[in-house]
């Protein structure tokens, strides 16, 4: 069966046929490290987890690049009057969202790219614009660069709107612009900003814009054309409409297939700091096992909003019980017979066409818990070879789903803090020892390498990037 996906763009069901038969890019837009990562945040970086973990099992090969701005107005602000620096701030919060995929099983990205290490790029995309057409550097000596949405026909497509219906753009000071929805592409330092958060350009110091920042780095690391963009339905406008009209204007097929995951309510309200229920990734981790956490927020479909409230976790930590209880009784019960340890770990077909039909979840699960009550039913009819069957069925369905009790990555250990500090520490030094050498800095890179390994850290660089365990 073919998989579908729907398409925000088309807003329609359609047929996945990557660009290269074979292999997947994927962009998501990762977070604005601002301030602490929340349940939405969590329940986003899931799903396109899940996405992944699905089309890797079906064979492809899948580069994916989750990106963090750490340069941005929120960060700034948020930097102001305290004692931190923005960048120190921003590293910070950019190690607790590490921290919390680690914990959720979440898989690193292929690239984790930082928008300040893609500067360059991103003033190349903006001075291809300005030739174009289709910018405009400010006429007020403030070294802004904005996009000139009436150059581009097709600006709302994305999100089915006209441009006349649209409200300005907030992200700047209107007074440079043409137009009151043209929005900002590059941002001229103001006085009361640090110099340290503004770069040299052709049209002055400054830094970019949050919108050419994505599209800026989902070409450099995937190129003009790819397969898939992600996001959270939140981002659809303006940040995603206004990403696809100046790629597409700068003559980039940019993504074939948009793709938005649903928001969290708390109680049946919208989360926002407004109305002071927020629920923070620490505080929800808190509550219960990480893979207890990663049911609950993988259990729902994609597309759909969840809704926490007290009692959830119960009612994920109960589904992931019978789970547990099935493959515990099957494995003290195999343990001693021909079929210790037997079992295809392959999916049933009911539950691929679950996953090929636009990632269907639920679908999937009720399948994954029918195989559970077939085993133990199995089991109660000393039916062992039955119950491997079923045992196998289950292992490979809760692999894909990363909810495998038995996988070693649900191990006490990597759910301890120290385990979890450790990985984030690991992965932001071969995150700096990847920039060396994109930088030809091979010496630093070396250098970072071999501390590591003197850590008792071995390496191991792969077409996928580096990955390390325990010597």
């Amino acid at each position: 069966m073919t998989m579908r996906l729907y398409d925000s763009r088309a807003q329609a069901l359609r047929d996945f046929i990557p660009l290269t038969p074979g292999a997947v890019g994927i962009y998501v837009c990762g977070p604005t490290v601002q301030s602490s990562p929340h349940i939405g945040h969590l329940r986003s970086a899931l799903v396109y987890d899940q996405l992944r973990r699905w089309l890797t099992y079906r064979g492809f090969d899948v580069t994916f690049v989750r990106n963090v701005t750490d340069i941005d107005d929120k960060i700034l602000a948020h930097a102001v009057g305290g004692t931190e620096q923005w960048w120190a701030l921003a590293y910070r919060y950019e190690l607790e969202f590490t921290a919390g995929y680690q914990r959720l099983g979440i898989l690193a990205p292929s690239y984790e790219p930082r928008a300040t290490a893609s500067i360059q790029q991103m003033q190349d995309l903006i001075t291809r614009l300005i030739q174009l057409g289709h910018a405009y550097p400010a006429d007020d000596a403030s070294s802004d660069v904005y996009f000139d949405t009436a150059s581009w026909p097709d600006y709302g497509d994305l999100t089915r709107q006209l441009r006349g219906d649209m409200e300005p753009a907030a992200d700047a000071d209107p007074r440079g612009k043409n137009d009151p929805r043209d929005f900002a592409l590059w941002k001229g330092r103001k006085a009361d900003e640090p110099e340290s958060a503004s770069w040299p350009s052709p049209w002055g110091a400054g830094r970019p814009g949050w919108h050419i920042e994505c599209s800026a780095m989902a070409s450099r690391y995937l190129g003009s054309h790819f397969d898939i963009h992600g996001g959270g339905l939140d981002l659809r406008f303006p940040h995603h409409e206004n990403e696809l009209a100046q790629s597409a204007a700068a003559g980039d097929g940019f993504a074939s297939y948009w793709v938005h995951n649903g928001l969290v309510n708390v109680n049946g309200q919208k989360m926002s700091k407004s109305l002071g229920n927020s629920v923070f990734a620490a505080e929800l981790l808190d509550q219960a096992r990480a893979i207890v956490v990663r049911y609950y927020l993988g259990a729902a479909h994609y597309r759909s909003t969840i809704d926490y409230h007290e009692g959830s976790l119960v009612e994920a930590e109960a589904a992931l019980e019978r789970i547990e209880s099935f493959l515990d009784r099957a494995d003290r019960r195999l343990a001693d017979t021909r079929f210790a340890g037997s079992g295809v770990e392959i999916v049933p077909d009911e539950f691929a066409s679950a996953m090929d039909d636009d990632l269907a979840v639920p679908q999937a699960l009720a399948v994954l818990h029918d195989t559970v009550r077939t085993g133990n039913a199995a089991l109660d009819a000393e039916d062992l070879h039955a119950a491997a069957a079923a045992r196998g069925h289950v292992l490979a369905m809760s692999e894909v789903l990363g909810i495998n009790p038995l996988s070693p990555g649900w191990s006490v250990a990597t759910d301890e803090p120290a385990m979890i500090a450790l990985t984030a520490l690991v992965e932001r030094l071969l995150d700096d020892r990847e920039i060396a050498r994109q930088g030809r800095d091979y010496a630093a890179a070396d250098r970072i390498r071999d501390e590591l390994v003197a850590a008792g850290i071995t390496i191991e660089d792969t077409p996928s990037g580096a990955h390390w365990s325990f010597d």
